[in-house]
């Protein structure tokens, strides 16, 4: 495998948890790298959704629990045991069907106790977790869905037309960072044309830079500078967000990895990545 390099690029990452892991990955690469943090995970207050939770597992209400992410399967442990009811919790999970939409929630699960998660296919958008939830008669079944830091709104939908009975635990929220200004110098970047490449990991970042630059007044004319920039999205779902707001990206990783980000985003600039714009 060709090892192509970004020497000479300078890269605009909006990262927040794995910043320095992303900013590694393209600086190995020999690009410099403009960091602009575009979200925070804020807790919420929420307990008493835990506690709902372990009572309805233990009274037979939910048959299937879906897990979109890591860190909310790691929060509702760290509430269970606040509770006092951990123990109850993972007893429970091990009665029901745990469903994980990825990597990240598989190894929080397994991490828990919940060694044989039921696993969403690659690349896990909502689509791909539909899929593994049709194989289950859910017109029969109570469904509790640990939603990411913002509601899925599609997937709730299709859930409450599906299931008997579906119960949403939002565990954190992803806000604004409370320093914005990283994302400001990022959007003054893009419109200089002073980056060669923005990589994405979420869609939560897309749509966190898109209100900093509403409210400066820039949406408009930061999509239409993005779209003669090179632009990477670590997956379908990061891609649609960027789409929706006018961007289509160059760069989709299969699979969706922030290091397969890095690496097609290589390759593109070394001419040799085979994709018309924004398709494989």
């Amino acid at each position: 495998m060709i090892n192509y390099s970004l020497e000479g690029k300078r890269v605009g990452a909006l990262e927040s948890r794995m910043a320095g892991q992303l900013g590694d990955l393209i600086r190995k690469r020999g690009a410099e790298v403009m960091s602009a943090p575009a979200l925070r995970e804020a807790p919420v207050d929420c307990l008493e959704m835990v506690g709902e939770l372990i009572d309805g597992i233990s009274d037979g209400e939910f048959q299937v629990v879906v897990a979109q992410t890591g860190v909310g399967v790691s929060t509702l442990f760290r509430e269970a045991a606040k509770l006092g009811r951990e123990a109850e919790l993972l007893t429970g999970l091990r009665r029901v069907v745990c469903i994980a939409r990825g990597p990240k929630p598989v190894a929080a699960l397994r991490k828990a106790g919940i060694l044989t998660p039921v696993k969403v296919s690659s690349p896990y958008t909502t689509d791909e977790l539909l899929e593994t939830l049709g194989e289950f008669d859910l017109l029969a079944y109570g469904v509790a869905l640990i939603n990411y830091g913002e509601r899925n709104e599609g997937l709730s939908e299709a859930l409450l037309s599906a299931c008997a009975n579906l119960y949403e635990l939002c565990l954190y929220e992803w806000m604004l960072p409370e320093d914005t200004e990283p994302l400001e110098s990022l959007i003054r970047a893009v419109l200089k044309r002073e980056l060669d490449a923005v990589a994405f990991t979420s869609q939560a970042q897309v749509k966190h830079l898109f209100k900093i630059a509403e409210q400066r007044g820039l949406a408009s004319v930061l999509s239409a500078t993005m779209n003669s920039t090179v632009i990477a999205a670590v997956g379908p779902t990061c891609a649609k967000a960027l789409i929706n707001y006018g961007v289509t990206p160059d760069v989709v990783p299969d699979p969706p990895k922030m290091g397969h980000m890095v690496s097609d985003l290589a390759e593109y600039f070394s001419g040799n990545y085979l994709i018309t714009r924004g398709k494989r």
